[in-house]
């Protein structure tokens, strides 16, 4: 037998990939503060999969026409002077999610399917689910490799950035649009809604152990394909949810990530001179 054709197979290759993809967009989101924004692009990707699946075409392909148009929205409605960012993210974030379940509703019989939106389905993912996110994360790892100094400089110095000739909604636009590319790779594995989860505490984890972008990459990469694995380990062992598992796993990362550095000892004054990702 193909080593593809086994359920267990192609779901562990799933999850090392999207442990590495949500790794690495994760920094980004956490450093940027970002969290509430990719939570409400889950939700507003949610009614974009919904009509995808109800109008017989790839999901990925609706959630991602869905998920950057509301990236552009928001784009286009924070830089509006004196628009609340935090009040149109949470617009956006109740309305997505309310017009999915609007969509499921419409549908006799639909409903069952719902829950594989919302928390993914890990196990039932096919060859092609395979290659999407391995194409993902070679583009997302090709975007923020090139645009590591762009990125950085604006989401820490965007009077700086501005002086040294960047566009700064450009680069804002570039990095949404590269959130909501992985989000919606990760919905065939994750779900609309735990999706979430893999993408911020891993990273957030990281960034409680470092300061250096390239270690902090490293550790989300590292925490978030280990809460992949654990998790889908936990799904067999304990009959759960295999993308419950995940997300109860890489929230447990955190939990103990934070607890470890809150009882190591304090760092010496000769680490003070390290290259900081944040600014003084």
């Amino acid at each position: 037998m193909n080593w593809w054709d086994d359920a267990l197979h192609r779901a562990t290759a799933e999850v090392i990939l999207v442990g590495a993809l949500a790794g690495l967009i994760g920094v980004q989101v956490v450093l940027r503060r970002l969290s509430f924004f990719t939570m409400a692009l889950t939700h507003a990707t949610f009614p974009g999969v919904v009509a995808a699946s109800i109008i017989g075409v790839n999901i990925l392909v609706g959630g991602a026409v869905a998920g950057a148009a509301v990236a552009l929205g928001l784009a286009a409605l924070t830089r509006r002077r004196g628009q609340d960012a935090a009040a149109a993210t949470g617009v956006v974030l109740s309305a997505g999610f309310a017009l999915g379940a609007a969509l499921v509703a419409t549908q006799s019989g639909f409903s069952r399917d719902l829950s594989s939106f919302l928390v993914g389905s890990v196990l039932t993912v096919t060859v092609q689910d395979l290659v999407t996110t391995l194409v993902a994360l070679v583009v997302v790892g090709l975007v923020l490799s090139v645009s590591a100094r762009p990125l950085l400089l604006v989401g820490f110095d965007r009077a700086g950035a501005r002086a040294a000739g960047l566009s700064t909604g450009a680069w804002d636009l570039v990095l949404l649009l590269t959130i909501e590319v992985v989000v919606v790779t990760l919905v065939p594995a994750a779900g609309t809604i735990l999706a979430l989860s893999l993408i911020v505490a891993p990273a957030a984890a990281a960034r409680l152990w470092t300061d250096r972008l390239p270690v902090m990459s490293v550790l989300a990469v590292v925490f978030a394909v280990g809460s992949g694995l654990a998790g889908l380990w936990a799904s067999g062992r304990f009959d759960i949810a295999a993308g419950a598992g995940i997300s109860l796993t890489a929230t447990a990362v955190l939990l103990l990530s934070w607890l470890l550095t809150r009882l190591r000892p304090a760092v010496s004054p000769g680490a003070a001179g390290r290259t900081e990702v944040a600014p003084a």
